[in-house]
């Protein structure tokens, strides 16, 4: 986290902290039929309730928000977060610990909903959940995605280092090689993902420490076009002290995205030119 983020999050994080459980649990008149899934780990849960707040918060939330947790950490949920649980946010435990699982169990128990995914140690601006379902309503069989980078090929068909997937700053855009990233929140529409989605072996054994990779994949085979948002929300904000404990180092500085993207495409039977 820069230096220069930390007034900033301090005073968002102090607003939020400030508003009534009573107003955060209201469903509203400007619910939108969707559902928004993530997940956590043990060290982000005191700092979660934020990210769950800052959910709660929109100018037009959610049907549900469903966090999904290991089934070891059913006993130590702090008051703070259980005490969000009301008819919009619920806390569910299953068996996986990977990061795949924000998503994955959601299309089984929402098999019909379009599902949004964020993630966990970010306070997303009230205008977030919206700037999304409106591009769905104009493109409801894409995938949208507030932050994304583009998948690099050098002139012989391979792979580039994932620090050349340049991040993309075009808006309203599609391409074959659109990666959405999660941290920005992604929009699934029910029905666009291939049918290895919840597959855990292949996707533990090909991308355990990247679920972005993975659901990419899932949405090239099943033909899916992915697009940018037309008009993305500011960035969201970094909760202090919770980004401690990240895949960042493994996938970004050791290019462990390359190396798990690279695994896909030789599973998958998938080159330079399968996105000609």
């Amino acid at each position: 986290m820069k230096l220069k983020e930390y007034i900033p999050a301090l005073k968002t994080a102090y607003k939020l902290k400030q508003l009534p459980l009573d107003g955060l649990n209201a469903k509203g008149e400007n619910q939108i039929p969707l559902i928004v899934t993530l997940t956590s780990i043990p060290s982000r849960l005191e700092k979660i309730d934020l990210t769950i707040r800052s959910i709660l918060n929109q100018s037009h939330k959610p049907e549900k928000i469903i966090l999904w947790l290991n089934r070891a950490l059913e006993n130590h949920i702090p008051k703070k977060l259980s005490d969000l649980q009301g008819e919009i946010f619920k806390i569910e435990y299953e068996e996986l610990t990977c990061s795949h699982r924000k998503l994955i169990y959601s299309l089984t128990s929402f098999p019909e909903k379009p599902l949004v995914t964020c993630d966990d140690d970010l306070i997303y601006p009230s205008n977030w959940l919206k700037s999304l379902y409106d591009d769905h309503l104009r493109f409801p069989k894409s995938i949208i995605a507030n932050e994304c980078r583009m998948i690099s090929y050098n002139e012989d068909g391979e792979l580039q280092p994932y620090k050349m997937w340049k991040t993309v700053k075009d808006k309203g855009i599609s391409n074959p090689k659109l990666l959405p990233i999660g941290y920005g929140g992604v929009l699934y529409p029910e029905k666009t993902l291939h049918s290895d989605t919840i597959n855990k072996e292949i996707f533990l054994k090909l991308t355990p420490k990247a679920d972005d990779l993975w659901f990419k994949m899932m949405s090239f085979l099943n033909g899916t076009e992915v697009r940018r948002s037309t008009n993305p929300p500011l960035k969201p904000t970094p909760i202090i002290g919770s980004q401690k404990i990240s895949l960042k180092k493994t996938n970004v500085r050791e290019d462990g995205n390359r190396a798990q993207w690279a695994a896909l495409c030789e599973h998958y039977l998938i080159t330079a030119n399968s996105f000609k």
